[in-house]
């Protein structure tokens, strides 16, 4: 039981781990009670046991396992986390818990799967039981198969996806298992149960027992529809409603209905797996269709007809299939055949769905013809084919081809193609069959039911009653106003027979429908205005809607009637107007008139209406009037009053005054009774003929009105206009036009006829009366407002001058608005809410459309213009495109019979020729506007491979492409592209731009839509996987699509969409769904008066989301609508129309107070640290092609830290005045803040990038003027840029020098040229240059113009990356085909030609024969010689003044990333922490391109100015030196001193032999004169990388150049090797080169020697004389340590390089023989480590096999010879020396050496017997190398720079105890300033010592000795030290320096010791071996910047460099000295300037 202890103290999580089962069980238990105890479901604790989960299903010790089951299921069902475990502990349950025995674990399983189910996880868990059914145990299998029936059973077939299920159920049905088996029959009923007959395509194959045995549980299945009982957690409501119901003891009926629409109807098709069958065609199909046999043709068709039975193909080209089989059908003789295609047809409609859709247009008009055929069978066949199409399409896309049969003479065409619509007619929906469609249709269907053939009338009664039943009497009723009543109730009992498709709902509408049609028609989509309004009465609470009608501005007299209608009692007399029920009335006879009028009007005035006196005619009419004005409408016959007024008299009537009182009657009957169109036909000739009349006709006009509004105005303006152009009256013509215009604005536009007037205007306008005419250019004004500038088309052909007074009249109208009609409304319905607004509208825009005439360019379209198209030659290509363009151009307007065309047109699409492709767009593109709305049936052939060209390369072709697509949208409209897959199959292709087009078109053109098609959700996976496209644009065109998506798609659908991808993509896309969440817009609200018309409170709400959406995009696009009407809706001022203003205008009182503090704020490190985050790639790179919205949300994100809220709210807003007000913020404040503006830069600076991509002009110039000054800021303050501002800068500002604004880029200019005084201008170089690649000609040519000026402003080292690539990319531009860049380049390079000669045609290379004729001619032109320097060098050096606090300089440098080196920080916090200096890649040289540079840079010295230097003589007070930090700027000296010699160091490498002959005597000057040599120090590697370049130089190079003369090579060599023997004569500096310069000095010099084309030179053995001594200087002064491993590495490179001859190797053998002589000398200085560690690498190498395998024997020998000399010398201490090698028993060199010294110690053994002798020289050997010993350490110690003082004393201590001591040996090798150095020393501290007063100055030693002259001191050179830019010295600088060496001198009485100045500067030793090449980079980095620096000296200071360096250098013996040498170099400077 101890155990048990331990166990039961742990903590329930580690419990559950334990390795005893009964501690597992234990945690379980304690688990399970934790996990129910736990209220919240985000407790922290349920974190703890996320990976444990999976381990409690999956325990192995079965007790364990059932509680860890109880606990699992415990945890799922309430912990928040849970959804993280799905996978695994599903997949644990699966494998491990459902292969149990106990039946309790398998149920604990299947809970926990249905409980993960509920948690959302559903198809997770469906996943993973799919996968346990492929698995072996059949009890798995079972429990699976168990699992997913409960599953379904329980959440019902919305949540369990049954596709997947139904595709494994066939192989579960084959297994071998019985209970698989049965358990499989169970899970089909069950899936039975919710699919029905669904199920049984699927099932078709299986085992036919099985299929029965299923067929007969399937007849057991109750007939309920089944009804989820278990719901997600997202479904609670759901829940609660089904729980209320159950409470209530079954359903209510209200329930029924839900519960119907939660079942989702499951489409067989979907379960099926589609079938390819293209492939599968027999191989001569197409021949064979095409037979002369009959059988041959029946043959192709079977084999179709087999493949086309599969029920679901996969979609492909099936053009060529459906052409074959509609040949068949159209053309062949034999009529089984054409059965047999159309059945073919029928299949491959019903196989492909939607995506047969495309194919629709060509067939049907075939079938319909074929209809002629009598036999029944083939009429069957074609039924099924056309229905099958049907399906496949929209009625509206197959309208035209119908309506052109429809007048076909075949009555059983006639009677088919009727029957046909009215089986197409059962399948729409209100919505689907609207007025638009219905009209054509019912026109010709009642032609149909007078024709004479009966088939014909039945079959047009069949689809009326159709029409009627779908879209309702309200709808069908306007256009069966003349028929007569019998037909009429003919056409109603059809109706009521009807079975719709869509359902019982319709079916039970119909007979909830009797006695009010209006109220059951609760389906109708929005339709007509009084559906509308029923919904809105089942919807909304009372009072709102009395509130819409008075809103709608209608007086509510009037809105009473409607209302009423709207919902209750309409009947035949509804008073709903026309618009529902049109007053029919049969003509009646005059007898019949004069009985109904007598019976309500009075005897005498019925007499007296014929009267032949006219005062009775006036008192008749005023009587009739009265009696007219007291009737009821429902009593008044109107039409039998009409007739009594139009007897005779009648219409002639003489007098004015009673026909005024007739005219005024006719109004009157119109206005108050039921007024029908019969009535009007009997009054309308008269008035017509009254208009004109001066005294009648306002009140004809007013009577014309008032019928129109009884009869509507399109009909009554129909029959007027006629009228008036069939009567020669030209006055009664003008002023019904002029009534006419009137009416229309009164009235509205909807319904005219415009094709009918537009003739008569048309008549009006050629008329000679002028009034005629200008009514009738009235009249088009006015209809202008409704129609737009279509209108214009039908007069292109009048007159110029009529034309002009047309155009002149719509420009009047332009910009004004058409005003609301005030009449008609009463009799539409007033309470029509939107939707009859809406539909008003469009139908507008529709008519006029349709009515204009199109011409049929069918026949023009033969099929030799077709194979034109398709022609192989290009050119004919175009002749064929072009050919269709003038088609098109001269029919203007077209029918959309186009032939073969659309498959031609698709064709060019994708032609080779980018030219003809953009033809066959600009063709589509007229195509649509000429073919108007009748162009969406060609979408989907023609429209989506236009989508496909949106993936092209090339930018023109894409934008074309778009704005085709935006063509054909504007009159498609959406629905028809975003049907079906074409969509989502263009954006499954991973081609970057056809995504980031295609995504940005969806989202323009997504959130105008009130309603998308469901197949938008088949684009949501591609959608997802363009969030994470590799491309950068594609991502965010995706991310700005998602809110248009979700908008249409609703968050939860698209949630549920990630359900497929994997789980990292899955939380990054949920995390932008969330995201797009917040951002989604709101649905648009119905169009038109909206805004008019929202209610009360509602709208405001609806609206907001949008408004805040479009805030967060900044988006104009939406900004403005939806706020608008959120403005009117709330009762806000419509002045604010973005939010956002209204926000910053808010708080306004309290900001005030706010702007009082700094706006910008110091954030210490704030800079580096976000430096930091973009190079970790933290955060996005600041690199784009235009600003997307993550890059601004970064940078405001980066600005909330340091910049004012109130500012940055400014620098963010969306409108750019406020940006003006930021910026004018920013110069106010940017003299005040300099610290912060620095601190702040690179964020002000990527601000400044943003608005550079404004339009903005005010805010561009703005932002340039805040640059200028920022810049001049920044200059004063000597700032740096740094890399990362610069370069997410600079691009942007050069792409601005482009502008075509001269003001613009002349600012542009400025600021560039003021940058170069902050950032290198050899930096901005590459950046300009990257603006030549522009497209923008402009940009290209002033970037050409800006590097000229660098060039000529910096000489040619600003030229990156060399001047030859430079200027090579720069020569390209000569033959540019823009006139100001060819010029731009040409002057460039003259400049160059300018500063540097002839060899700018060697940098060029080659150019084209005419680009060099004109550049040697501008060369001509120019005529300018080359000048010897660079002239204007002062401005690119950014130069640091001394009075800068150091603080200042060091946050100011820009703690740039290129300053790896810290010294600066180091020594401004005066710490002396010695720093390694490597040099950042920025400024490391490209070694190969910089010894193939031949540039010669000549430098001219600028003149000095006299100084007097009287104050010079003062005597000189010592003061005591204090000890203190060094400033920044310490000693310039050192980093002046430095720079000068860097950059002459960088001229020895030059490619031009006179720089690098000059270079290398400056050098060998400095080296000679004993005093100035030290200057050196520290310089030693890099002058001889220098050296070495150029050696290479000339043997690569020189040698080879046949040009050249051999004597400047020779005169080249003998400088090069003299100043190399002068160096290495001075041991001091020779010492400081390191080893892997010494091997590539050794390298050269022996290569030299080797060169035999030396030899041919007439002095070469001279040359080779001297190497020879040079390289035995080398060898005896360089560190010993140091040449002895370079020549031990380069001997084993030799060796192991074949190319180097067997000479080679012997000569580096010499050397080393020859360091081996003289180790005995210098074994002690040497550090043996390292040379046993380089032997030890050399053996590794070359084993002793190896080497003795060496043709020559002396290597082996020289290892030999060198171990053993070490040996002897050392003897056996050299075993203490193999520190450094790793494992020195793998060593063959420690084998070796303890060989060798047993060997030595028997040889001395042996000698001492020998003889006495031997023994006592020996000993006086070892005392005297004990002698030796001491002295070496003490020297060791003065040439160390650290104890080289103590050296000194101990030297002087061990002269005074052995006064016969010989130093000689010691001194005798080393420099003569070595040995004066000593001397010096040793005499300094006997006057010390002996105390012979204060020391002299004299005697001092100065401080510049004291640091440099130690040997090992090696300076840094660099930029980092002091002054950075290596500026120039001035006299008064040389004053400074003297005070810092007084201050000096008194060291040694100093109170404490302070390290020279130059160990500050030291670097440490550099490794042992430093591969050559890193030292040469970091080398000549520093030569470069050097170099470059150099090119930055300001000649406007009055500063100087001499021809010899040392002049800067002075370490004289006395101040009184110094000052002289000062004076007399001074003058001879001068001197030598004259």
């Amino acid at each position: 039981m101890g155990d048990d202890s331990e166990w039961m103290k742990l903590p329930i999580d580690q419990k559950c781990e334990h390795k005893l089962w009964k501690a597992r069980l234990n945690g379980y238990e304690e688990a399970l009670k934790l996990f129910q105890k736990i209220d919240d479901e985000k407790s922290p604790e349920w974190s703890k046991y996320l990976g444990l989960i999976k381990k409690f299903v999956t325990d192995s010790n079965a007790v364990a396992q059932l509680k860890g089951l109880e606990a699992a299921l415990a945890y799922v069902e309430n912990a928040h986390v849970a959804g993280k475990t799905t996978g695994e502990v599903a997949s644990g349950v699966v494998n491990k818990v459902f292969n149990q025995p106990k039946a309790r674990a398998k149920e604990l399983g299947e809970d926990i799967c249905l409980m993960y189910i509920e948690i959302e996880k559903g198809e997770a868990i469906q996943e993973e039981l799919l996968k346990g059914l492929d698995n072996k145990n059949p009890k798995i299998i079972v429990a699976c198969i168990e699992t997913l029936r409960k599953a379904l059973s329980e959440f019902g077939s919305k949540i369990i996806s049954l596709k997947p299920i139904i595709k494994v159920l066939p192989k579960l049905f084959e297994s071998r298992e019985k209970a698989v088996r049965d358990e499989a029959k169970l899970l089909a009923v069950e899936i039975y149960r919710w699919i029905r007959d669904a199920l049984r395509p699927p099932l078709q194959n299986i085992n036919s027992v099985q299929l029965k045995e299923l067929e007969e549980e399937w007849i057991k299945v109750s007939s309920a529809a089944p009804k989820q009982t278990r719901f997600l957690r997202s479904q609670q409501e759901l829940k609660a409603k089904f729980e209320q119901q159950q409470g209530l003891g079954g359903d209510a009926d209200g329930g029924d209905d839900d519960e119907e629409e939660a079942v989702p109807q499951v489409d067989a098709y979907e379960l099926l797996e589609a079938v390819e069958i293209l492939s599968k065609l027999p191989k001569d199909f197409y021949e064979k269709i095409e037979a002369k046999k009959w059988q041959e043709r029946k043959e192709a068709l079977e084999a179709v007809e087999l493949l086309v039975k599969n029920p679901k193909l996969e979609s492909g080209d099936y053009a060529d299939l459906v052409k074959a089989l509609k040949k068949v059908v159209g053309k062949d003789t034999n009529v089984m055949l054409v059965a047999l295609a159309a059945k073919c047809l029928a299949g491959l409609a019903t196989g492909l769905r939607k995506k047969f859709g495309q194919y629709a247009g060509h067939v049907v008009p075939t079938i319909l013809e074929k209809f002629k055929e009598k036999k029944p069978q083939v009429v069957q066949a074609l039924q099924e084919a056309i229905d099958a199409i049907f399906l496949t399409t929209t009625l509206q896309n197959i309208s035209e081809d119908i309506l052109a049969v429809m007048d076909n003479k075949n009555p059983t065409i006639k009677q088919q193609t009727s029957l046909f619509i009215a089986r197409s007619f059962r399948h729409c929906t209100p919505s689907t069959l609207p007025k638009s469609l219905l009209k054509p249709f019912c026109a010709a269907l009642l032609k149909h039911i007078n024709d004479s053939a009966p088939e014909v009338r039945d079959a047009g009664f069949e689809a009326l009653g159709t029409a009627l039943k779908v879209a309702g009497e309200k709808a069908v009723n306007p256009f069966l106003a003349d028929v007569d009543k019998l037909k009429l109730d003919r056409i109603k009992e059809c109706a009521e027979k009807v079975e719709l498709v869509y359902g019982k709902k319709a079916g039970g509408a119909a007979e909830k429908k009797e006695g009010k049609p209006i109220t059951g028609k609760t389906t109708a989509l929005p339709g007509p205005a009084g559906d509308k309004e029923t919904k809105d009465a089942a919807t909304k609470p009372g009072p709102l809607k009395k509130t819409s009608a008075v809103k709608a501005g209608v007086p509510p007299k009037k809105g009473k009637p409607a209302t009423a209608a709207g919902t209750g009692g309409a009947g035949p007399k509804s008073k709903k107007g026309p618009e529902t029920k049109e007053i029919f009335e049969s003509e009646l006879s005059i007898e019949v008139c004069e009985e109904k009028a007598a019976a309500v009007l009075p005897a005498s005035c019925i007499q007296q209406l014929d009267s032949g006196n006219w005062k009775e005619r006036l008192a008749c009419m005023e009587e009739f009037q009265k009696a007219v004005e007291l009737m009821e409408r429902s009593e008044m016959p109107c039409q039998a009053l009409v007739r009594m007024l139009a007897k005779k008299p009648g219409w002639k009537e003489t007098n004015f005054q009673v026909m005024q009182m007739k005219l005024h009657i006719v109004a009157l009957i119109a206005q108050k009774g039921n007024f029908s169109k019969t009535s009007a036909q009997v009054v309308l000739d008269g008035l017509v003929d009254k208009v004109g009349d001066v005294k009648c006709g306002t009140n004809a006009k007013e009577a014309m009105t008032a019928i129109a509004e009884a009869c509507q105005l399109p009909w009554t303006a129909e029959q007027v206009v006629a009228m008036a152009f069939s009567q020669k009256n030209p006055k009664n013509q003008s002023e019904t036009l002029n009534w006419l215009s009137n009416a229309i604005k009164e009235f509205g536009f909807s319904g005219l006829n415009v094709k009918a007037f537009i003739s008569n205007v048309k008549t009006a306008l050629a008329a000679t009366n002028p009034a005629v005419r200008t009514s009738a250019i009235t009249l088009l004004g006015v209809m202008y407002l409704y129609v737009g500038p279509s209108l214009r088309m039908f007069f292109e052909d009048e007159k110029p001058a009529l034309l002009s007074q047309i155009d002149a009249e719509f420009e009047k109208m332009q910009g004004q608005t058409a005003p609301a009609p005030t009449r008609g409304i009463s009799r539409h319905s007033v309470g029509g809410g939107d939707d009859g607004e809406e539909e008003e509208q469009e139908e507008v825009g529709n008519d006029v459309v349709d009515l204009l005439p199109r011409t049929d360019i069918g026949d023009k379209i033969t099929a030799e213009l077709v194979s034109k198209i398709g022609d192989k030659n290009w050119k004919i290509r175009k002749e064929g495109l072009d050919e269709v363009t003038s088609i098109i151009n001269e029919a203007k307007f077209i029918q959309p019979n186009i032939g073969e065309l659309p498959a031609a047109l698709k064709g060019r699409l994708n032609d080779s020729n980018k030219i003809l492709v953009q033809q066959t767009l600009s063709i589509l593109q007229q195509l649509a506007t000429a073919m108007g709305p009748n162009i969406k049936q060609y979408v989907k052939n023609l429209g989506i491979p236009v989508i496909t060209v949106l993936g092209d390369s090339k930018n023109n072709v894409r934008a074309a492409a778009l704005a085709t697509v935006n063509a054909w949208a504007e009159q498609t409209g959406m629905k028809e592209w975003l049907e079906g897959e074409d969509l989502s199959e263009e954006l499954k292709k991973e081609n970057p731009f056809l995504r980031q087009e295609l995504l940005g078109w969806l989202a323009e053109k997504l959130p105008a839509l009130r309603s998308v098609p469901s197949d938008l959700l088949l684009c949501v996976p591609h959608l997802y996987s363009c969030l994470e496209d590799r491309n950068g644009d594609v991502r965010k065109k995706a991310q700005d699509a998602l809110p248009f998506f979700m908008m249409h798609l609703g968050f939860e659908k698209m949630a549920k969409a990630t359900g497929k991808l994997k789980p990292t993509s899955k939380d990054q896309v949920l995390a932008m769904l969330e995201k797009a969440k917040a951002n989604m817009p709101a649905k648009p609200a119905p169009p038109a008066k909206a805004c008019s018309r929202v209610v009360g409170g509602a709208a405001p709400a609806k609206f907001q989301p949008a408004s805040a959406f479009a805030d967060d995009l900044g988006s104009n696009t939406m900004e403005s609508k939806p706020d608008l009407k959120k403005a009117k809706a709330g009762g806000l001022s419509s002045k604010t129309k973005v939010q956002g203003k209204k926000v910053v205008s808010k708080p306004n009182l309290k900001e005030d107070d706010d702007k009082s503090g700094p706006v910008f704020i110091i954030v210490p490190n704030g800079k580096e640290q976000r430096m930091r985050e973009e190079k970790a790639l933290k955060v996005l790179k600041w690199n784009f092609t235009t600003p997307r919205d993550e890059y601004i949300e970064q940078l405001k994100t980066q600005m909330s830290t340091c910049v004012a809220k109130w500012l940055q709210d400014e620098m963010f807003h969306a409108d750019f005045q406020h940006h003006n007000k930021a910026l004018t913020v920013m110069i106010e404040h940017l003299e005040s803040e300099k610290d912060g503006v620095i601190s702040c830069l690179d964020l002000i600076l990527k601000w400044l990038t943003l608005r550079f991509f404004d339009t903005n002009t005010s805010v561009l110039m703005k932002a340039l003027e805040y640059l200028k000054l920022l810049f001049n800021l920044l200059s004063q303050e000597e700032y740096h840029l740094t890399e990362n501002e610069a370069s997410s800068f600079i691009p942007y500002l050069i792409l601005k020098v482009g502008e075509p604004k001269d003001v613009i880029r002349k600012d542009v200019r400025a600021i560039l040229n003021r940058m170069c005084l902050i950032y290198p201008a050899s930096k901005m170089f590459p950046f300009i240059m990257e603006g030549t690649k522009s497209k923008n000609s402009k940009q290209r040519a002033e970037c050409l113009e800006e590097l000229g000026c660098l060039v000529e402003s910096y000489g040619m080292n600003v030229c990156q990356p060399t001047p030859g690539k430079a200027l090579k990319e720069m020569a390209t531009h000569i033959g540019d085909r823009d006139n100001t860049v060819r010029n731009a380049a040409l002057n460039t390079i003259v400049t160059v030609y300018n500063v540097h000669g002839d060899q700018v045609f060697k940098l060029i290379g080659n150019l084209s024969e005419k680009d060099m004729s004109m550049l040697e001619e501008r060369i001509k032109r120019s005529a300018k010689r080359p000048s010897s320097a660079p002239v204007r060098q002062a401005e690119e050096k950014p130069q640091r003044t001394q009075n800068i606090s150091a603080n200042a300089s060091m946050i100011r440098k820009g703690q740039a990333e290129d300053m790896s080196s810290k010294l600066n920080q180091n020594r401004n916090m005066g710490s002396h922490s010695e720093t390694t200096h490597t040099v950042p890649r920025e400024f490391q040289l490209d070694l190969d391109e910089i010894e193939n540079d031949n540039g010669t840079v000549r430098c001219e010295m600028p003149a000095l100015v006299q100084h007097k230097l009287d104050d010079i003589f003062e005597p000189v007070l010592i003061p005591e030196p204090k000890i203190r930090a060094v400033s920044p700027h310490f000693d310039d000296m050192h980093s002046n001193t430095a720079s000068t010699i860097n950059f002459v160091i960088s001229q020895v490498a030059s490619g031009d032999i006179n720089t690098s002959i000059q270079a290398l005597t400056q050098i060998d000057e400095v080296l000679k004169q004993e005093d100035k040599a030290e200057a050196m120090s520290g310089h030693i590697d890099q002058f001889l990388i220098a050296t070495l370049m150029q050696l290479r130089l000339i043997y690569n190079t020189h040698m080879a150049d046949e040009k050249l003369d051999k004597d400047e090579i020779v005169r080249l060599y003998s400088c090069i090797i003299g100043s190399m023997i002068t160096l290495f004569q001075i041991e001091s500096l020779a010492r400081e080169a390191s080893t892997g310069v010494l091997k590539d000095l050794m390298h050269g010099l022996i290569t030299l020697m080797l060169d035999s084309r030396v030899e041919d030179l007439e002095e070469g053995e001279q040359v080779i004389r001297s190497v020879n001594l040079l390289v035995v200087k080398v060898l005896e002064k360089s560190d010993q340590t140091n040449i002895l491993s370079a020549l031990l590495v380069l001997l084993q490179d030799s060796l192991l390089a074949t190319a180097n001859s067997p000479k080679f190797s012997e000569l580096v053998m010499k050397c080393l023989w020859r360091m081996v002589r003289l180790l005995p000398e210098t074994i002690n200085s040497i550090n043996l480590d390292r040379i046993l560690l380089d032997i030890h690498i050399f053996m590794k190498v070359f084993p002793k096999e190896k080497l003795k395998q060496c043709k020559s024997e002396f290597p082996i020998r020289t290892l030999k010879t060198l171990l053993h000399t070490l040996c002897k010398l050392k003897g056996p201490k050299i075993l203490d020396h193999l520190t450094m090698i790793d494992n020195k028993n793998e060593s063959e060199l420690e084998a070796h050496l303890c060989r060798l010294m047993k060997h030595t110690m028997d040889q001395s053994g042996k000698a001492d017997k020998d003889t006495e002798k031997g023994a006592s020289r020996i000993e006086e050997k070892a005392s005297k190398a004990k002698v030796n010993d001491i002295l070496a350490e003490i020297f060791k110690k003065i040439g160390s720079k650290e104890n080289t003082k103590e050296g000194l004393a101990e030297l002087y201590e061990y002269k005074k105890k052995y006064s016969d001591a010989d130093i000689e040996p010691f001194l005798k090798n080393s420099s003569q300033f070595f040995q004066s150095y000593v001397e010096r020393g040793l005499r300094l501290i006997e006057t010390e010592r002996e105390g012979k007063g204060r020391i002299a100055t004299s005697t001092g030693i100065s401080p510049q000795m004291e640091g440099t002259c130690v040997p090992a001191s090696t300076h840094t050179v660099s930029s980092s030290i002091g002054n950075t830019n290596g500026e120039e010295v001035g006299p008064s600088v040389y004053l400074e320096r003297l005070k810092i060496l007084r201050q000096r001198c008194g060291l040694d009485n100093a109170k404490e010791d302070r390290p020279p100045l130059t160990s500050l500067l030291s670097k440490p030793a550099l490794p042992t071996v430093a591969s050559s090449t890193d030292m040469l980079h970091s080398k000549l980095s520093q030569l470069r910047e050097s170099r470059e620096q150099y090119q930055h000296l300001d000649l406007d200071s009055n500063q100087t460099h001499s021809s010899g360096i040392g002049t800067t250098l002075a370490s004289p013996s006395s101040a009184a000295a110094n000052i002289d040498d000062l004076k007399k170099r001074l003058e001879r400077i001068k001197s030598s300037r004259k």
